[in-house]
């Protein structure tokens, strides 16, 4: 059967082959009560599919946008049949498939592996854990400390609502077709009973806008935000987006919330 799916590309396919690494990346999530149910985004030909079946703490959901795969997976799992959705995340209605905690896993499509993660954060509250497979540099971008080039926006975002992990690396033989670039995993696990500190929507909006001049101080950076005296009053002016934690453009966003309501 398997010789019958051909990875696409303009779906981002490529399949992982070793089923040891596919146990390892299901070994990974730890439910530990915290959720019952699991999204695998784009299962393919089911290889991390299998072991997540296998485990009793949680029920396995699976989402696939290839008409090929989902057909392949139906044949592949036959008991599982109500359980494997053809469609396209992205388009998910999350908070109604899922009104409940639920963790997502996967083999994401490279070309939207960040859209993912963006959808993440839109539903952190329902999303406790996440363990994806990555292109290395991007996974290396998220988990990133401050200080470092790589380190950017979803850098920023995800680690004030989740501890980041980068786990492992893989080749490029460890899947078919080979992608052009090395890959790794991440484990990403909300943070409980955090409280960001600040308004979020200007949080958000702080943030990015720091980062759209991100080669600019951030006296300069902030200037759609603040005129240009006010500004002077900030913390952090005379640094680059780059170098600050979350928690600073938290104290960022209070001071220019503050100035604002003046």
């Amino acid at each position: 059967m398997a010789q019958n799916i051909h990875a696409k590309k303009h779906f981002g396919q490529h399949f992982l082959k070793d089923e040891g690494i596919a146990k390892q990346i299901s070994d990974l999530l730890e439910p530990n009560g915290r959720y019952k149910q699991v999204l695998e985004i784009g299962p393919g030909m089911g290889i991390l599919s299998q072991f997540l079946f296998q485990r009793k703490e949680f029920e396995t959901k699976l989402i696939e946008i290839d008409k090929e795969s989902v057909q392949y997976l139906l044949q592949k799992f036959p008991d599982k049949a109500l359980d494997i959705a053809e469609g396209d995340f992205l388009r998910m209605d999350l908070k109604k498939t899922f009104p409940e905690p639920f963790a997502i896993i996967g083999n994401f499509p490279y070309n939207i592996s960040s859209q993912i993660l963006f959808a993440v954060l839109e539903h952190k509250e329902l999303v406790p854990e996440v363990v994806g497979m990555f292109q290395k540099e991007v996974g290396e971008r998220i988990a990133s400390p401050p200080g470092n080039r790589d380190y950017g926006i979803p850098s920023v975002l995800l680690q004030a609502w989740y501890n980041v992990e980068l786990l492992f690396t893989l080749n490029e033989n460890d899947f078919t077709p080979p992608p052009k670039v090395k890959s790794c995993v991440l484990r990403f696990e909300r943070k409980e009973n955090f409280i960001l500190g600040c308004n979020e929507k200007q949080f958000f909006n702080v943030v990015k806008t720091a980062f759209n001049q991100r080669r600019k101080m951030l006296g300069n950076g902030l200037l759609p935000l603040l005129e240009k005296e006010k500004i002077k009053s900030l913390p952090y002016i005379t640094m680059r987006a780059e170098q600050l934690g979350w928690e600073q453009f938290v104290e960022l966003t209070n001071e220019i919330e503050r100035i604002k309501t003046k």
